[in-house]
């Protein structure tokens, strides 16, 4: 996906699948999230364990942001009384899980966080498999309130697990 929402990020960065891209240099300053982007992420992809996807500048190949979807389930008891109302009464629903999400510190300040999960959640939107929320597991306070600032939902028992639902999603993309 090339990026058309303004000519400051269209002509620089593009979106893709993990391949071969340089990502040596990554370093958003967590560690699991750096390792996992240099060590794990192709062994996951080759895996079908999950699907991840960086965030390039486009000059130079170098991997300056990605975040991985897989497959996940929400326990239906988990979820607001609100919400339930409207689904139906499986003990588990079908959800897109948002595993990782950073961006290299250089790059910080840009609206790249932002760039990445909106890519997510369209993707997430666009795929042929239903499910009902995307899930976050925010690993701190700072990513948790990033994931508030765009509507996902604190579970009741769990303050860093959110979600967004579907029917959300797709008007943020109407």
């Amino acid at each position: 996906m090339t990026f058309s929402n303004s000519s400051d990020t269209s002509d620089k960065y593009l979106i893709e699948p993990l391949a071969k891209q340089n990502r040596a240099a990554f370093f958003c300053g967590v560690e699991p999230l750096d390792l996992y982007l240099k060590q794990q992420a192709g062994q996951d992809a080759r895996r079908r364990m999950a699907a991840p996807f960086v965030l390039i500048e486009q000059s130079s190949s170098t991997v300056i942001g990605y975040y991985t979807l897989s497959s996940t389930s929400i326990i239906f008891s988990e979820l607001p009384t609100e919400i339930t109302k409207k689904l139906p009464k499986y003990p588990n629903v079908p959800a897109t899980l948002l595993g990782r999400l950073a961006v290299d510190k250089k790059y910080r300040g840009k609206g790249l966080g932002e760039i990445l999960l909106m890519d997510a959640l369209y993707r997430s939107l666009q795929n042929e498999i239903a499910t009902v929320a995307v899930v976050v597991d925010a690993k701190d306070n700072q990513a948790r309130l990033f994931y508030e600032h765009f509507d996902f939902i604190q579970f009741p028992n769990f303050p860093y697990r959110l979600f967004l639902l579907m029917e959300t999603i797709a008007k943020l993309f109407k």
